[in-house]
C-alpha cells in the first residue's frame, strides 16, 4: 500500500508538472499569434545631463566636507538662475545635437533601426540643430549599404548639418555612408577607404562531374545568371560578371566624387585603405578627432541627445522558441548572398 501511495503521489506531481508546462506553452503560443507585427520604441538619453552628472561626482569626491557644504549652498542659488536660463535658451532655440549609432553587418540589416531613428530626428530637427552619426562598419552588400547611404542623405536633404565620426572603421560600403557627411571626423588610427568592389563564388562543377552528378539550370534572358556554383562557368560568363563589377565600381566612384569633390578619386579608388592621419592627407576625412572629444566639446554649446530605436522582442523570442524561424532566416540570407554576391571592398 505504501508503494501505491508513493507511486500515486509521484504520478500526481508529474501530471501537474506536465499540465503547467502545457499551460505556459499555450499562453506563449496565443501571445505569439496576437503579435502579428513587431514594433519597437525609441530610447532617448540626455548625454548632456550624463556628462554633467559624471563631472559633479568627481568634483564632489575631491572636495572636503566644508567645501562640499559651501558648494551645495551655491548650487541652490545657481539652480534658480539656471532654471530661468534654460527657459530662455529654449525660447532662443538653443542648438540640439542628436547622436545616432550605426554598427553595420555585412548585409546592413541595421538600416531598419537607422531609418526609424532618422525619421524621428527629422520630425523635430531644424537647420540650427545637428546630427552626429557614430559609424562603425567594414562594409558589405551593395544594395544594403546603398539603402543605408540613402537614409543618411535624407538628413542632408532636410538641410540639417550631418557630422559622421569614425572611431574604428568605415571601409567600402561604410565609406560610402561616411562620404555623405558635411563634416567627417576620424580617430588617428581609424580605417577608411577601400573604394572598390569584390565578389567571389565557389564552383563545384568538376567535383559533381567526377561523381556523375548533373545540375540543370534553366533561365529566360541571356544574362539572368552568369557565374554559378554548380554549373560549368564559361569565359563569356566571367566576362559579363566582371563587366557588372566594373559598372558597380564606377557607380561607387561617382558617388564618392559627387559628395567629396576634394578627393582625387582616381588616386584613392583602387581598393586601398588608409588610417585616419593618412586619410586626412588624401582628403578622405576633414579632421582627426574622436567622437568622445567631439561630444564633450559640443555639450558646452548644445543639448546632446542619444537616439536609439530598439525593437521589442516577442514572448516566444524571449523564451528562445523561434529557432525554426532563425534557421529559415539564415538559409534565406545565405541564398540571397549567393544570388547578389557583389560586395563593396
Amino acid at each position: 500500500m505504501e508503494f501505491l501511495y508513493e507511486y500515486g503521489l509521484f504520478l500526481a506531481k508529474a501530471v501537474t508538472l506536465v499540465a503547467a508546462i502545457g499551460a505556459i506553452i499555450a499562453v506563449i503560443a496565443v501571445s505569439a499569434s496576437r503579435q502579428v507585427h513587431k514594433k519597437g520604441e525609441l530610447e532617448i538619453t540626455d548625454l548632456s545631463e550624463e556628462f554633467e552628472h559624471t563631472k559633479q561626482q568627481i568634483t564632489d569626491h575631491l572636495l572636503t566636507k566644508d567645501e562640499l557644504k559651501e558648494k551645495e549652498k551655491a548650487e541652490k542659488k545657481k539652480a534658480k538662475a539656471a532654471k530661468k536660463e534654460k527657459a530662455d535658451e529654449k525660447n532662443n532655440d538653443r542648438k540640439r545635437l542628436f547622436v545616432l549609432d550605426f554598427k553595420g553587418s555585412i548585409d546592413a540589416k541595421e538600416v531598419a533601426s537607422l531609418r526609424e531613428e532618422i525619421s524621428a530626428v527629422l520630425s523635430v530637427a531644424n537647420e540650427n540643430d545637428e546630427v552626429l552619426v557614430r559609424l562603425e562598419t567594414g562594409g558589405g552588400m551593395v544594395h544594403g549599404y546603398g539603402l543605408a547611404s540613402s537614409q543618411l542623405d535624407r538628413i542632408r536633404q532636410a538641410n540639417v548639418p550631418l557630422t559622421i565620426a569614425v572611431d574604428k572603421v568605415a571601409a567600402s560600403g561604410g565609406y560610402m555612408m561616411a562620404c555623405l557627411a558635411d563634416r567627417l571626423i576620424a580617430a588617428p588610427f581609424a580605417v577608411l577607404g577601400s573604394i572598390g568592389v569584390v565578389a567571389q563564388i565557389p564552383n563545384f562543377h568538376r567535383l559533381l562531374k567526377k561523381n556523375d552528378i548533373d545540375v540543370e539550370m534553366l533561365t529566360a534572358g541571356e544574362y539572368k545568371r552568369t557565374l554559378t556554383m554548380f554549373g560549368e562557368n564559361t569565359d563569356k560568363d566571367r566576362e559579363k560578371f566582371v563587366e557588372d563589377l566594373e559598372d558597380t565600381h564606377e557607380l561607387f566612384k561617382e558617388f564618392v566624387a559627387e559628395h567629396r569633390p576634394q578627393v582625387d578619386i582616381e588616386e584613392v579608388a583602387n581598393g586601398e585603405v588608409w588610417f585616419g592621419r593618412r586619410a586626412l592627407d588624401k582628403a578622405l576625412v576633414d579632421e582627426i578627432c574622436t567622437s568622445d572629444e567631439y561630444l564633450l566639446n559640443a555639450c558646452s554649446e548644445a543639448d546632446v541627445y542619444h537616439i536609439s530605436y530598439v525593437e521589442k522582442k516577442s514572448i516566444p523570442e524571449r523564451f528562445g522558441i523561434s529557432i525554426s524561424g532563425a534557421v529559415d532566416r539564415v538559409i534565406l540570407t545565405w541564398l540571397d548572398r549567393i544570388q547578389k554576391n557583389r560586395y563593396f571592398s
